[in-house]
């Protein structure tokens, strides 16, 4: 996987920290199969610049995924997915209940908007046809 086809996003006011945001999408797609080991992430200072962040967001959260044995950093080349990273074998149901907590925590924002089921599934809908081709 190339660093371009390599896709992060963040949202300042979900709540949750833009280290950790960038932390659970290298999780998610070493889990998913989507990054296998080897696979190439941007540079510290080219992800801070895409996803306008502070340089030191961006390497806090490589640094933790690091120690977590999920990345590798290899002189001149930067850092890889780790050769034994991959989950990408979990089965569905174990990732299905990884995105739960995210997706109640979606509903429940909805209700509070006083959105019904329908219009809840209309954006989660739109979002995936967005997001489909990532």
């Amino acid at each position: 996987m190339h660093p371009e086809e390599i896709s992060f996003t963040v949202h300042p006011s979900s709540g949750v920290p833009l280290y950790r945001q960038i932390m659970d999408q290298v999780v998610a797609m070493t889990s998913s199969g989507r990054a296998k080991p080897g696979d190439k992430l941007p540079s510290i200072r080219e992800l801070a610049q895409r996803l306008e962040v502070n340089m030191m967001t961006v390497s806090k959260a490589y640094s933790r995924l690091e120690s977590d044995g999920l990345l590798t950093r290899l002189r001149g080349r930067g850092m890889v997915i780790a050769a034994d990273s991959g989950d990408a074998k979990s089965p569905v149901k174990e990732r299905q209940a990884d995105l739960r907590p995210v997706v109640e925590q979606a509903v429940l924002r909805g209700l509070q908007l006083n959105l019904t089921q329908r219009q809840i599934l209309a954006v989660v809908q739109s979002v995936l046809n967005e997001k489909a081709s990532i």
